[in-house]
């Protein structure tokens, strides 16, 4: 069924859970979507905590169908200007999850598909029994429900004392594009080393980490029950609530301004900094290889955003500039090859206060070129991009990290090392 006949479909009697647009335009109107959306089982897609909501700025809200007639409702009283954004979430829903193949290798729309947490397991084993030679595979650590984190190592050349990149997906447990991510990056690296030139000099330079999953409870989780969840699926013992927000419980100005130390909240920060399996795991890797891992990514969505340290406060990076250079170059060349329009900056300055975030942290560990992409789309479809955009999505997010890599590359290689040129 295509993605409009499932959007048509929705304008029945049927009530189904929808997405909406709201603005606010009046302080009071402000308090009121706050108020909406923090019960009758709502979830903020954008901005991510009611702590945001400002006046004349858009919110987009799923509401599930039972609680449509209130929410509309009330809207409405108050003269609130709004739009049904998506009308049919389960029909979305439903096309995300539906999947003929499990095999890489039966199906040439494998990467165009999203992938339960069960199946990137399997294509983890499948990539590393099919490259043994250039793929490795890392056990990092443990989740909060004892999955594996499990993250692969590319070495496509065996030259010695190599740098490496790093790219992390899945932190946040609805953003199903972040995964889809990393296996196309994977997929593409392999198939294409050695046949493209700037990703061959990338690969001959750099080994690359990629860690498909990062917060897999979570994630496995918006498969079975809750296909909005966001955070882990840890316990607290303080609260009835589930769930830290992975990406507020770095060391980087933690729980400061834009997080919470409400456990209900989505982006609760934690008991302590790296209180979670995942974000210790991760942390402790990242620690013991700083001196080798150059450059860091981490995959989000949604918002089309190259977004770069600090989230945490509003100062400037030591390498600002630089690090704004890379971004603009990148988004540049996704607009002039894919005609989308991508946002780039320091993450406070373009969005909002973040800290404690992955990104942050890794940079002020050293790590200087720090990166958090945010994918598409801009509010269409939102979490429920329809697999029909993942080819251009990745694309987009593919071309970036080429750019970023081969400045990165510029900048730190020793004129000694550089390539001769062919003669």
């Amino acid at each position: 069924m295509s993605v409009d006949k499932i959007l048509r479909t929705g304008q029945c009697t049927t009530t189904h859970d929808q997405v909406l647009s709201i603005t606010p335009h009046t302080q009071e109107q402000v308090d009121i979507v706050k108020n909406v959306s923090s019960q009758y089982e709502t979830a903020l897609w954008q901005p991510v905590s009611p702590h945001h909501i400002q006046e004349q700025t858009q919110v987009h809200l799923f509401v599930p169908a039972n609680s449509s007639e209130t929410v509309t409702n009330l809207l409405q009283k108050h003269k609130l200007t709004h739009k049904v954004l998506l009308n049919n979430v389960e029909g979305l829903v439903e096309m995300q999850t539906r999947n003929d193949s499990t095999d890489p290798r039966s199906s040439s729309t494998f990467y165009e598909r999203y992938h339960s947490l069960e199946d990137i397991y399997h294509w983890i084993n499948r990539t590393v029994q099919d490259n043994p030679t250039t793929v490795k595979v890392i056990l990092l650590g443990s989740s909060y429900e004892k999955r594996p984190l499990y993250a692969l190592k590319l070495s496509l050349d065996n030259r010695p004392n190599k740098k490496a990149m790093w790219i992390d997906c899945g932190i946040h447990a609805r953003e199903w594009i972040s995964p889809a991510f990393c296996l196309w990056f994977v997929q593409y690296s392999l198939s294409f080393y050695r046949q493209n030139q700037d990703l061959t000099h990338i690969l001959d330079n750099m080994d690359v980490y990629v860690l498909p999953v990062f917060n897999p409870d979570g994630y496995r989780y918006t498969w079975t029950t809750n296909r909005m969840w966001r955070k882990n699926r840890s316990y607290g013992t303080s609260s009835n609530c589930v769930g830290v927000d992975l990406n507020r419980n770095f060391d980087a100005n933690w729980c400061t301004e834009g997080a919470s130390d409400e456990p209900c909240s989505e982006i609760y920060c934690g008991a302590f900094p790296e209180s979670e399996p995942e974000s210790q795991a991760v942390a402790n890797f990242l620690r013991s290889h700083k001196d080798s891992i150059q450059l860091y990514f981490t995959i989000h969505s949604y918002s089309q955003m190259l977004l770069f340290p600090y989230s945490c406060t509003k100062e400037e990076a030591d390498n600002h500039r630089d690090l704004l250079e890379m971004a603009k170059e990148a988004a540049q060349k996704i607009r002039r090859h894919y005609r989308s329009v991508y946002k780039y900056g320091a993450g406070a300055q373009t969005i909002y206060l973040a800290p404690g975030g992955s990104d942050d942290w890794v940079y002020n560990q050293g790590i200087k070129y720090s990166f958090t992409f945010e994918l598409q789309d801009r509010g269409r479809y939102g979490f429920l991009l329809p697999p029909s955009h993942i080819s251009k999505a990745c694309n987009e997010a593919l071309l970036a990290v080429k750019i970023i890599a081969q400045r990165v590359l510029e900048k730190t290689e020793a004129p000694t090392n550089r390539t001769a040129p062919d003669i």
